[in-house]
């Protein structure tokens, strides 16, 4: 295990990438087998094993030796002016910063900022990058802790000077057929598969509402391990079903498979949901732009083909749902918050949609 440690802590290493994918694919396969032979003589080491492979996916700390205590921060000023701002509390939830060193205060504001409007966003980034200079620190998109999807892009800088952490970035990765173009539907779900793993360890915000997994309600990952485990269970199998179809070629079974992996997508949830516009709602919504390419080619195959996107006011489209999740927070009450699942319809047969919604009270 040490060697695979020091591997992965290389920074900017095809080889170090390639062991995190294996070791990403081996925990789910292993995850998916443990639930299908519940009673396998190997069962206790086997979870003795997932226990080794969670940690050693744990990505490194971002702080880098700041340990200021809570009312020492430099950036003091910024988690104040951030906590008090009234629009991102309408977004956010009025829940309260957490960190307790500059390092993690930068991270946590600036993956706060992926959930709200982008101009509010550019705004608030802008903000931030201000208050760091007055305290002696500046941009650094030098040191970017790397997550693996299907383009190059910049998601937060860094900061270096009297305040020294990583920012986030997107790095274009192969994750199947090398022949695949960027953002082919084969690609995609392999795509969001690696992110949402890698996003999962490094924000704790993080929820999920799939409701083969959790029906009831919106559960945190972060304290619920085993309902972490079983969400990206659930991701990998929908993701190796879609792969199966496409190989088949059924423009129909494919169609399917994409309503039930885009479901899985758009149920990694933050409380309050994140704006449809903002950073994260248009990442997510990437899923829904090739899932309307499989619906038109399923029609071009001569199939009667309806896929609605649920949104409004919720009693004008309840009736096109089921088993819908309601919150006290966020939007406006009696407005959907997000769609989990999309409502369709094909060749007759309906398929209800699924939704959270703001509670009207």
């Amino acid at each position: 295990m040490q060697h695979l440690h020091q591997l992965l802590e290389i920074e900017n290493s095809e080889l170090a990438q390639l062991l995190r994918f294996s070791l990403y694919g081996l925990e789910a396969s292993l995850n998916q087998a443990r639930t299908q032979f519940p009673l396998d003589p190997g069962s206790k080491i086997c979870d003795e094993v997932l226990e080794e492979l969670h940690n050693l996916l744990q990505p490194p700390q971002q702080n880098t030796g700041w340990e200021d205590a809570s009312d020492d921060l430099k950036l003091s000023h910024l988690r104040e002016v951030f906590d008090s701002d009234s629009e991102l509390n309408y977004y956010l939830g009025n829940s309260q910063l957490q960190s307790t060193t500059d390092s993690d205060l930068w991270n946590e504001i600036q993956r706060k900022l992926l959930r709200v409007p982008e101009d509010l966003a550019a705004t608030w980034r802008s903000r931030t990058l201000d208050l760091a200079q007055e305290v002696g620190a500046i941009a650094d998109n030098s040191n970017l802790y790397q997550l693996p999807f299907i383009r190059d892009e910049i998601i937060y800088p860094g900061l270096s000077g009297t305040v020294q952490t990583q920012g986030l970035c997107l790095y274009q990765q192969v994750l199947s057929n090398p022949k695949n173009a960027q953002g082919n539907v084969s690609d995609l779900p392999a795509a969001f598969l690696f992110l949402y793993m890698n996003f999962i360890e490094i924000d704790p915000d993080l929820h999920h509402a799939l409701k083969s997994v959790f029906s009831f309600d919106v559960i945190p990952l972060h304290s619920k391990a085993e309902q972490r485990d079983q969400y990206i269970d659930a991701l990998s199998d929908r993701f190796q079903r879609t792969q199966k179809a496409e190989k088949n070629t059924d423009p129909l079974s494919i169609l399917r498979a994409w309503i039930d992996i885009d479901e899985a997508i758009h149920s990694l949830v933050f409380v309050p949901p994140a704006e449809r516009y903002s950073w994260w709602g248009k990442l997510q919504h990437e899923s829904r732009r090739i899932l309307k390419k499989v619906a038109d080619e399923a029609i071009n195959a001569g199939n009667e083909v309806r896929i609605r996107q649920l949104s409004g006011l919720y009693a004008d489209i309840c009736a096109s749902s089921k088993d819908d999740l309601q919150l006290d927070c966020g939007g406006i009450p009696g407005e959907v918050l997000t769609c989990l699942r999309v409502y369709a319809r094909i060749n007759q047969e309906e398929s209800p949609g699924r939704v959270i919604f703001r509670s009207s009270r």
